[in-house]
Order: structure tokens, then sequence, then C-alpha cells
């Protein structure tokens, strides 16, 4: 008997995207995303699985095969509803999130050549939605007189609020900047998720019924115990993220020129410092350096370029294999003509008369064996030391939450690391009715785990105040 002819699958599709000497010029979008003929021809990749492995892959379990099956059949509108099922953000996450380690990395084409583009089949819907005016307010359900108070507006908090005020509660959102979106709005640069876009979904939040209070920083206005106690909120969602810098604690590090990458990246993103129509001050020279080697770090390095296209260095610990940044946004920098250089590690700063950074001296390093983090340890050689002029360095190592909420709520249990302690299944903390979930939890993590942090806690919430 002849054998039947194996169905030939086209190649993944190529995401359309400006060219580095067009967009290192401005903040615009890189990526331009597909077309209604490329998202059906990469909609025809999918396998539609009898067991969809990518759905488990994917944090807050969107039904991905089905809103794919519903773009190869031209309902683009549906397939964008299909994904609001369970992803209130899909614009967003079809921007920035690392589909290529969840959804993606479980897709079974993976396993023998490229997985379907889910993340960007993801942003097609979202955009087609946004784009033909057909964005729609699901029916709430009648008031259950309960209300809940969501500290944070970014994606955890975002998220949480949307299922809640799809339960029939009243929500308010207490956010401590003057525009709502959290790290969407002062972590993420314009070029990588356009702050438009942002605002869209914030609305849609607003349009379920959410109030926005702007310019309130629980912990210091207001207490989670007067939330509790004095304006009668059931329960409390703390999404408050993890917005307090790492340094490396070298000498020269409190030089003039010297940035953490959450001061600078806030100036250029929530402030519009890039903009000649807003009076932000901030100055990059000739010369800049980046130490890091994550998202934040490239995102970093790569608005340095745009504010004048200076030189541009990026500089790790260890080699290219272990840097953490998404291969994309690598790559991008690549492109750009942003330098790297690797196995090297920054020892102190050096100034100038005026208290101006004007050099970093580093020791180039080796790598051992595997640390915790499962990369291998990256070890100093000595007698190495060299320097190398810079006029701004930005300091890219990650984050950490502030401690306004611990030092003002008795009874939080508080890890050693500062983060809120939880029952990951629920998202409780120690204390009655306090919940919490995001970067505050787990340390600085991904828009889509935020997210499912925040769907998870509002299922909890749900339950408690219905049963109080």
């Amino acid at each position: 008997m002849a054998k039947r002819k194996r169905k030939e699958r086209p190649p993944r599709q190529a995401m359309p995207q400006r060219s580095p000497e067009e967009r290192i010029k401005d903040f615009n979008e890189v990526p331009l995303g597909f077309d209604e003929k490329l998202a059906q021809i990469e909609a025809s990749r999918c396998l539609q699985c009898p067991r969809p492995f990518c759905i488990e892959g994917c944090p807050v379990s969107v039904k991905i095969p089905d809103f794919i099956k519903l773009i190869l059949e031209g309902d683009f509108i549906g397939a964008a509803r299909k994904i609001k099922e369970t992803n209130s953000l899909p614009a967003v996450c079809g921007r920035v999130c690392p589909q290529e380690d969840q959804c993606e990395k479980a897709c079974v084409l993976g396993r023998r050549g490229e997985p379907v583009a889910i993340g960007r089949l993801e942003r097609f819907a979202a955009d087609y939605e946004r784009e033909h005016g057909e964005v729609s307010i699901p029916e709430i359900p009648e008031s259950t007189g309960k209300k809940i108070a969501i500290v944070g507006s970014g994606p955890a908090g975002l998220t949480a609020a949307g299922e809640l005020l799809k339960m029939g509660h009243k929500v308010t959102i207490f956010e401590a900047f003057h525009k709502p979106g959290g790290v969407l709005v002062y972590g993420i640069p314009e070029f990588r998720l356009p702050k438009s876009i942002v605002a869209q979904e914030v609305d849609y939040t607003r349009k379920l019924g959410a109030e926005i209070r702007l310019n309130v920083l629980i912990g210091k206005t207001k207490t989670i115990d007067d939330l509790l106690s004095v304006e009668g909120y059931d329960a409390v969602f703390i999404g408050s993220g993890a917005g307090l810098p790492m340094f490396l604690n070298i000498p020269g590090e409190n030089l003039a020129g010297v940035y953490s990458a959450n001061e600078f990246l806030t100036r250029i993103n929530l402030m519009k410092a890039y903009r000649d129509d807003y009076v932000t001050p901030i100055k990059v020279g000739k010369k800049v350096a980046v130490i890091g080697a994550g998202n934040v770090a490239m995102d970093s390095a790569r608005c340095a370029l745009r504010l004048g296209q200076p030189e541009v260095r990026i500089i790790y610990r260890r080699s290219r294999q272990e840097m953490p940044a998404r291969n994309e946004e690598i790559e991008h920098a690549e492109e750009e003509g942003i330098k790297f250089q690797f196995l090297t590690n920054p020892v102190r700063f050096l100034g100038d008369e005026n208290g101006r950074v004007s050099a970093v001296e580093c020791i180039k390093m080796k790598l051992g064996e595997p640390d915790d983090s499962g990369r291998r340890r990256p070890i100093p050689i000595e007698g190495t030391e060299h320097q190398f002029d810079v006029d701004t360095v930005i300091v890219a190592l990650g984050t950490r939450p502030r401690s306004f909420i611990a030092k003002t709520t008795p009874g939080l249990e508080i890890s050693p690391r500062g983060l809120i302690v939880v029952n990951k299944e629920t998202g409780e903390t120690s204390r009655q009715g306090v919940f919490a979930g995001g970067d505050i939890v787990t340390g600085a993590a991904t828009v889509i785990e935020a997210m499912g942090a925040g769907r998870v806690a509002a299922k909890s919430i749900d339950k408690y105040v219905r049963s109080k």
C-alpha cells in the first residue's frame, strides 16, 4: 500500500520590520506586524494538536489552537475575542512577552523545526480588532456590592482588576505615578511597545468600570490598613512591582553621568525626554556603556543610541550564550550597531575634575562551574584590569521591591529579598484579605507571568469576598 504523502507546510513567516538605518533615528515601533495574508499563512502551520502543549506553556492559558484556527478561517475579530477570554492585554503580550520560552517552546513543530509564531499571531489579532474599531465591552453582571482595591496599574494589577470587574465587583486602582500602566509605561521603550496601545488597554479597563486614582503611593499617601479599615475595601490586591534599582556598589558609582536603568528609562518612556516638546533633563555623551545583558540593558542601549547615535557598548561579565535578554532584542541591538564586550566586569568608575564620569576600569573574566542560576559562574582573571573612556554609564542589573508597603503593613510576611510571601496557588498573603502577585512577589519577571498571577489572585479574591 502506498504511503500517504505528508502535507508540506510553509516555513515560519518573518515579521516585517523597519531597517536599522531608518529606525535608529527615532523612537517609532520597529516590528511592523503581520498583514492578513502573512497571518493566515503562519496560521496554516498550526497542527491543531489533540493535546495542545502550547496552552500548557502559556501562563494565562490562552486557547492557542482555537484562536489560530479562527485566523486561518479569516475570522480575525473572533480570534481576538477568543484570546481575550483569558488574556486581557493581547496587544501588549504579542509585543513584549518571551513566547520563545513559553508557548512557542512547547509547540510540537519546534521539535523538528521552527514553532508557530504564536506571539506574532496574537499581536495581529489584537491589532486588527483595535484598528477596525471592533473592541467590545463584555456584559458585566449585577454588582455584588463588594469593593476591591488594586495597588499598582501594571500588568498584574490591570489583569486582576479586569477579572474582578467581570465578576461584578467594584474595583479601584491606586497608581503611584501620574500615568497608569506601571512598567508598561515607564520601563518599555516606545519602539518596542507604543504607549498609545498601553493607553487603550488602560482605557478598556476603565470602560469595564474601574476607577483609577493617580499619584497615590500606597505605604506613604495611604496604607493597606487605611484601605481596609478606613475606606472599607473588602480585599486588597498588591501588584506594585519591583521598581528599586540594583547597583554594582563599586567606587565612582555616584559620579554624574552614571544612571540606573530605571531612572534612565523612566525619564525617556514616562517623561518623554527624547521629545523636543518635553523639558525632562537627560544627557547622553558620545561614549555610552551599559552594564548588564537582560532586556532592560538592551532597551537602555537602544534608547541611548537614539538620543544622538553615540558609540554604545554593552558590558557583560559572561558570554553571549548566557545573556538573559530575548534573542530578538539582542539581534535588534546588533543590527543597530551596538557593540558587545563579553567576559568583562567593571571594578570602578573614574571621574573628571567636574565630578563627571570619564572612564570605566574593568577586569576580564572566565567562566567556571554553573551557579544557582544554572549559568556558568564568572571568575575574575587577575592582572587583566584595563580602562576605556566613557561619558555616560547605565547600570542595568535588575530591580527589587521598594519597602513602603512592607514597612507600613503589620503582619505582612516578607522574604529576605524584600518580596511579599504568598500562597502560590491562591496569591494569599499572611494578612487576611490581602493578596499579591507579579514582580512584588517573584522579583523582576515577565509581563505574562505577572498577568497570570493577577488572574490567580482575582479568582481567590472573588471566593474570599463572597464568603464574607
